[in-house]
C-alpha cells in the first residue's frame, strides 16, 4: 500500500481524532492582533476606530447597518496602530484592524450582562453578541433565530457531529463547557417557542454524550436531549443532520426552518451560554492546532485576529516545512496562502500538512467504478456531472440535480482515478447559476 493510500485509510478508519484527549490551552496575548472586518456571510463591517485609538476587550469596533451581517469587538486591550488591507482567502480584499496589544486585558466599561424579556430582545442580544456560526458556514446567527415562519419552527438541532478528520475543538467544548452548551440550547429553545431540542453527536465521542446526558438529567431538563449518530463523514453536514435525527428532508435551495427546525454549531451554542450568563461577545473560540508538519498538536483558546503563525509557534512550531495550510478540516476547509492569515469566528482549525500527507497524486482516466456515486449522502452522480459540465451542457446540469450537491468532497476522497469531481461539482453549480441569471 503507497503512502497516500496509508493516509486515505488512516483517515477512514480512525477520522485522525489526534487531539480528542488534549485539553483546551490558554496561550498567551500576541504582541499584535490584526481583526478582520469581515468574519461572517453577508456585508462586511465599517471600522469604528481609528489609529491612535486606545481600545478594550469585548469593546465594539466594526459594525454595518446591513440586515446580513455580525459586528466585531475587540478581542485584547491595546492600542488601534493601523487600518490595513489584505488579501483574503477568497480573492478579494479584506479591511484588518491592527492592534499593539499592551497584555493588560482589560475589559471594556460597557460589558453588562444582557436583559431579555422577549422574542425580539432575544434576537437583538445575539446580534450585539458578534455570533456568526461558529462551525463553517459563518452565517450571522440572529438572522438564522429570527425566521420569516417562527411558529412553524419546533426544533432545535445543536451540531456536536464533528465529523471532519483532525478537528476536535467542539468535542472539547462539549467536555469542558458543558453547562454552557446546555444553558445555550435551553435559552435559544425558550425564546423561540420550541418544542424539543436534540444534541447530535457521533458515536466516536462517548464522553461527551455520557457527560451531557448526566448534567442534562441533574438539571431536570425535559426537552433536550442527546442524539447519537454513527461516525461517518458528513454526518455533521445541515442537511443530512437534520434527516438523521428528524426524518425531515431539507432540499437544496431550503432553509432549515423550512422544515420547522433550526441547525446551530455546538461551539456557538456554548458561547451564547456563556455570553447570557456574563455579556462578554465574541472574542475569541477553541482551535484544534494538527497535522504531521506541527510539532506538538493541541486544543486553543485563540483571541481572533492572532495570526495563524503565531497559534503554531505556541503549539511548537513546525516541525517541518508545511506543504499545505488549511483553516478547517480537510474534506470542506480553505487552504491559506500565507500564515500570515488571522484566526477568525468560523475558524474551528488550523491544519499544517507536509509534503506527505499534502501530497495530490496525479489524475487518472474514470474507470466507471460507481464509488462516488455510492459515497455522495445524496446518491448524486458526480461523473455525469463532471461530463455534463466539461460539455457546458446546463439542461443536463439541472436534470441531474447539481444543485442538490453540498460540496462535502467525499467524492474526491474516494475516487481512485484522483479526480477532483468536488471541484467540478461546484463549477458546474456556477455554470448553473450563471445561466439562470
Amino acid at each position: 500500500m503507497s503512502s497516500y493510500a496509508k493516509h486515505l485509510h488512516s483517515i477512514d478508519a480512525g477520522h485522525y481524532k489526534n487531539t480528542a484527549a488534549c485539553e483546551t490551552e490558554v496561550m498567551p496575548v500576541p504582541d499584535v492582533v490584526k481583526i478582520p472586518l469581515s468574519q461572517h456571510i453577508g456585508a462586511p463591517c465599517k471600522p469604528l476606530v481609528q489609529k491612535g485609538d486606545e481600545v478594550k476587550v469585548g469593546q465594539l469596533i466594526g459594525d454595518t447597518d446591513a440586515f446580513v451581517s455580525a459586528p466585531i469587538h475587540s478581542s485584547v486591550s491595546g492600542t488601534v496602530t493601523g487600518i490595513e488591507t489584505m488579501r483574503s482567502m477568497n480573492g478579494g480584499n479584506e479591511t484588518r484592524i491592527v492592534i499593539e496589544t499592551d497584555k493588560k486585558q482589560t475589559p471594556w466599561e460597557g460589558i453588562q450582562k444582557p436583559e431579555i424579556t422577549d422574542f425580539k430582545g432575544f434576537v437583538k442580544a445575539v446580534r450585539d453578541s458578534g455570533l456568526a456560526g461558529m462551525g463553517g458556514a459563518s452565517f450571522p446567527a440572529h438572522v438564522k433565530f429570527n425566521p420569516k415562519n417562527l411558529d412553524e419552527v419546533d426544533t432545535l438541532i445543536v451540531n456536536g457531529a464533528e465529523c471532519e478528520p483532525f478537528i476536535t475543538s467542539d468535542h472539547r467544548t462539549m467536555l469542558e463547557s458543558t453547562d454552557d452548551v446546555i444553558d445555550g440550547a435551553v435559552e435559544i429553545m425558550k425564546w423561540m417557542g420550541m418544542k424539543q431540542g436534540f444534541i447530535g453527536i457521533e458515536d466516536n465521542k462517548k464522553d461527551a454524550i455520557e457527560k451531557l446526558n448526566k448534567r442534562i438529567q441533574e438539571k431536570g431538563i425535559q426537552n433536550l436531549s442527546t442524539y447519537t449518530l454513527p461516525a461517518s463523514y458528513p454526518k455533521g453536514a445541515e442537511r443530512v443532520l437534520i434527516y438523521e435525527v428528524t426524518g425531515r428532508r431539507c432540499d437544496a435551495g431550503m432553509l432549515p426552518a423550512d422544515v420547522g427546525v433550526v441547525v446551530s454549531n455546538v461551539s456557538s451554542v456554548a458561547f451564547l451560554g456563556q455570553y447570557f450568563r456574563d455579556g462578554m461577545p465574541l472574542i475569541k473560540r477553541r482551535v484544534t492546532v494538527d497535522g504531521d508538519a506541527v510539532a506538538r498538536p493541541t486544543n486553543v483558546w485563540v483571541l481572533f485576529g492572532t495570526l495563524i503563525k503565531d497559534v503554531v509557534a505556541f503549539a511548537g512550531g513546525y516541525k517541518k516545512a508545511p506543504r499545505k495550510i488549511i483553516m478547517g478540516g480537510p474534506m470542506m476547509g480553505r487552504s491559506c496562502f500565507s500564515d500570515e492569515l488571522a484566526v477568525i469566528k468560523n475558524n474551528n482549525a488550523i491544519l499544517c500538512f507536509d509534503e506527505e500527507q499534502a501530497y495530490i497524486p496525479e489524475e487518472t482516466p474514470c474507470i466507471n467504478c460507481g464509488r462516488c456515486h455510492q459515497a455522495c449522502p445524496f446518491n448524486l452522480l458526480p461523473t455525469a456531472f463532471a461530463d455534463a459540465y466539461l460539455h457546458k451542457n446546463v439542461e443536463k446540469l439541472k436534470e441531474l440535480q447539481v444543485m442538490q450537491c453540498m460540496g462535502c468532497g467525499s467524492c474526491s476522497f474516494v475516487c481512485p482515478a484522483h479526480r477532483p469531481l468536488s471541484f467540478m461539482n461546484t463549477l458546474a453549480k456556477g455554470l448553473v447559476k450563471e445561466a439562470g441569471k
